[in-house]
């Protein structure tokens, strides 16, 4: 029944341009080969792709002077980076309304060729998305991207991991959706900075022992539809170069919870079986084990000393050499990271894999 209502929408959404009287407009169909996409989106309707996980995100070339983008969002809570060619730091925000709407992105542009990007910034609790297409110009067209970057990398995380709160002001809380942006989180930047395609697969709260809801990382990450427990990812049809865990984060404010309360060897032996999961679908993939930076690692703390001894543990078990950490320093700060502190970890993340995988 889902599929048939979208296919309708669809055809509802592409005919009202289609017939339009003026002959106004040019529709561009989700399918439309010139389109890239990266993340796990579903596709069971080529014309009405669902977006889903933080980070996710298209892009065209397109000729004319403005660009309308058509969405339907399920809640109405979405918040989405748009970037006309290329100017990064200065995005329109589209904020989801629950309903099919175009948005305007783009309007007296010079006329020719230019670039978009639609970048999800918010976390799959906020509803999936759906894009139904663009509207240019009267008989404008997309044109060919140049190919996307070889390298591929693929992040496991938390809140820390979604951009929650990064921008935020710092006398502020950090739960304004609107300014949860997953483009400025460490892992976006980090993929930038290495020219990777990126995948981001993270929930604000979650663990891989205990969450601040029911389930954990082991319940989540093979999803395509976050919030459909039946939903399964195909991981043939991505393999990273390099997938970066960072979580222990809630583990450590939650584990006194769990009764009888785990000791080392069973938090040890819980990092190593998530660990030996994303091994079996990824089998050549660099895996980086990271945490931070919030106060998981502040001084004392014994969570590091767990991945480590699950990594060398496994390193040791598996004779993998593929197999690193990496902690980023708590510097004191008590909220979820701000854009200078993901910046701080991007940067630092990025020397090390770097370094580690001679790219």
């Amino acid at each position: 029944m889902k599929k048939v209502l979208l296919l309708l929408l669809f055809v509802t959404v592409s005919n009202s341009y289609a017939q339009d009287p003026k002959n106004l407009f040019s529709y561009i169909a989700p399918s439309d080969s010139r389109i890239q996409y990266t993340g796990r989106i579903n596709f069971s309707n080529p014309n009405a792709p669902i977006f889903y996980w933080p980070g996710t995100y298209a892009k065209a070339k397109f000729q004319g002077t403005s660009l309308l983008i058509q969405l339907e969002d399920e809640k109405g809570e979405n918040f989405y980076n748009v970037f006309i060619d290329d100017s990064l730091t200065h995005p329109t925000i589209i904020d989801c309304d629950s309903n099919i709407k175009d948005y305007t992105v783009a309007e007296n542009l010079q006329d020719g060729e230019h670039t978009v990007w639609l970048f999800r910034r918010t976390e799959g609790f906020s509803g999936p998305t759906t894009f139904l297409g663009f509207v240019l110009d009267v008989d404008k067209k997309l044109l060919p991207l140049p190919p996307k970057p070889k390298r591929k990398i693929e992040f496991y995380g938390d809140s820390i991991t979604c951009g929650m709160g990064n921008e935020c002001e710092d006398d502020e809380e950090d739960d304004d959706n609107s300014k949860h942006n997953n483009f400025l989180a460490y892992g976006a930047i980090t993929a930038r900075n290495l020219n990777a395609e990126y995948h981001c697969i993270a929930r604000s709260g979650i663990g891989l022992m205990i969450s601040w809801f029911e389930l954990t990382m082991p319940d989540y990450y093979y999803r395509l539809d976050p919030s459909d427990v039946t939903s399964r990812w195909d991981f043939s049809r991505w393999i990273p170069d390099v997938v970066v865990l960072n979580l222990f984060q809630n583990d450590s404010w939650l584990i006194d919870r769990l009764d009888p309360r785990p000791g080392e060897t069973e938090i040890v032996a819980a990092y190593m079986e998530f660990l030996q999961t994303i091994r079996q679908h990824y089998p050549e993939a660099h895996i980086f084990c990271t945490l931070g930076s919030m106060d998981a690692t502040r001084a004392g703390s014994p969570w590091p000393g767990y991945i480590t001894s699950a990594a060398e543990k496994f390193r040791r078990e598996n004779n993998d050499e593929k197999i690193y950490t990496y902690f980023f320093e708590f510097d004191g700060w008590s909220k979820h990271p701000r854009v200078r502190h993901h910046r701080k970890n991007a940067d630092e993340l990025t020397a090390f894999i770097k370094e580690k995988m001679d790219w």
